[in-house]
């Protein structure tokens, strides 16, 4: 049965912990399978956000389908982006956290003229994918 839950995360430098802890305490809502690369993309739009979003509020929305099906919000009070691709040489460190949610999630985006970014994992086909 589907749910949703959001979590209020700190603006600081603790903020990607928190993040990643309250996906884990979604373990028992999802899959061994996906919950390595949701914590992954989790930890790197909230160091995103605590870095470019400003001040104000900071959330964490996940909705779960199914054990392997999930959206994600990170929201934020900044200003908003548009999304680039990366132009820097793969050597020079930073710059990955929107390579790796395009990577590694089925799809993504940014609602206009804000910071809330999203991201889904559709797992149905993950079983034994290699991810």
């Amino acid at each position: 049965m589907p749910s949703s839950v959001t979590f209020d995360i700190p603006r600081d430098a603790t903020a990607p912990h928190h993040a990643r802890r309250a996906v884990e305490n979604l373990c028992d809502r999802i899959s061994p399978e996906v919950a390595h690369d949701v914590k992954l993309l989790v930890s790197e739009l909230v160091t995103n956000s605590v870095k470019y979003g400003g001040e104000g509020a900071l959330a964490l929305n996940v909705k779960v389908t199914d054990a392997r099906t999930l959206r994600v919000e990170v929201v934020d009070q900044g200003a908003g982006f548009v999304p680039a691709a990366r132009n820097r040489p793969a050597t020079e460190v930073g710059g990955w956290g929107l390579h790796l949610v395009e990577t590694l999630s089925d799809r993504w985006g940014v609602y206009e003229g804000s910071t809330h970014v999203w991201f889904e994992i559709d797992g149905q086909g993950r079983v034994g994918d290699g991810r």
